[in-house]
């Protein structure tokens, strides 16, 4: 698969060949949705369970007669109305955790690469230099290369530091080093944009 690629003055740098069995698969909707499933349930972070009855440490031997004392009929100490007791209806563990096999979600990002090719909302930059590291400038060169009203920009081992300094006040543009591809990520933009530098990447990724 050839693609043309841009600079940020809109203007072409040739063209790159992208691999098919990276950017040319078919997409399928019950692989994207377990990965995205994965992904969203791994940020999730795990409930601090309350000690219950069960869990307190103190004596279960009846400390009062069951009657003529005065007070209620109590076994132990152990029971919530106590300075001490146990939580009474207390946060249970809940751990957001679950396991995903990495074959899936090697493919998962594949098919979300794929899917931004297939429907034309790929680009492909030569570079991302941004002159004086001005989000003016910035601004008017994505609005000539077309980059919709959300874009995700991936970069190589790190983000263009010009890039990202006239970027960080654009809510539209989301930047990412190319270690940091997800699936979620690239669903959620309208277009995806990537460098020469994270395309190599990515196919130096699934090809290790």
């Amino acid at each position: 698969m050839k693609v043309k690629v841009q600079t940020l003055d809109a203007k072409g740098n040739g063209d790159i060949e992208l691999k098919d069995e990276i950017f040319g698969l078919e997409p399928r909707a019950d692989i994207l949705h377990r990965v995205v499933t994965w992904q969203l349930e791994k940020r999730r972070g795990t409930a601090r369970p309350t000690r219950e009855r069960s869990d307190v440490a103190r004596t279960g031997k009846k400390f009062g007669r069951q009657k003529g004392g005065g007070t209620a009929r109590h076994g132990d100490r152990r029971a919530p109305v106590f300075i001490g007791g146990g939580k009474a209806h207390g946060a249970r563990l809940r751990d957001f955790n679950p396991s995903l096999n990495k074959k899936i979600r090697a493919l998962g990002l594949k098919m979300a690469l794929s899917s931004k090719a297939r429907d034309g909302k790929l680009i492909v930059m030569d570079s991302l230099a941004v002159a004086e590291n001005k989000t003016k400038t910035l601004k008017g060169n994505l609005q000539a290369l077309g980059f919709g009203k959300t874009a995700l920009v991936i970069d190589g081992d790190q983000v263009e530091t010009s890039f990202a300094l006239a970027a960080g006040n654009l809510r539209e543009i989301d930047v990412l080093p190319a270690i940091g591809a997800n699936v979620y990520d690239i669903l959620r933009a309208e277009t995806l944009v990537l460098t020469r530098a994270a395309v190599e990447k990515l196919e130096a990724r699934f090809n290790g």
